[in-house]
């Protein structure tokens, strides 16, 4: 924080210390969890979470399903590839995926952020201002 000058001495102080800790931003949150999501469907082929979990489907197939999905528990273990897969390496399945799902990820990483700025802007007093309120009733550490 700036430094401000006492009234009393001229001298100069320091800025008073934050009295509470920061609020989860849910809005922000929402918006990392759609890039980071975009960027997993773009250069793995599977969503976030079938990328950190290996389940597709509601079954484990990390690096059995003899696809181009790449899964992080298939990637540590190496079972990325089967035998009779298309492609034969991660860097080979990393370009394939990019090449079929690219453009969608890079529109989806410029224009999240870009239009939940805009979206904050405008719905500030409508809609935001009042449902902080709400939730700063509730005791949660959140904000929107």
């Amino acid at each position: 924080m700036a430094a401000r000058r006492n009234r009393k001495t001229g001298r100069m102080m320091k800025g008073s210390r934050r009295r509470s800790k920061p609020k989860l931003n849910l809005v922000d949150t929402g918006v990392s969890l759609i890039v980071a999501n975009a960027v997993t469907e773009g250069l793995a082929g599977s969503n976030l979470w079938e990328f950190a979990s290996g389940r597709s489907n509601g079954r484990y197939r990390a690096g059995a399903d003899g696809s181009t999905r790449l899964t992080l528990p298939g990637l540590i273990t190496g079972e990325t590839f089967s035998s009779g897969s298309s492609v034969q390496s991660v860097s080979d399945a990393i370009k394939y995926n990019f090449k079929k799902h690219g453009m969608q990820m890079i529109g989806t990483v410029i224009l999240t952020p870009v239009l939940a700025k805009m979206g904050k802007k405008v719905l500030r007093k409508s809609v935001l201002t009042p449902t902080n309120k709400l939730l700063k009733t509730t005791g949660l550490d959140v904000k929107v």
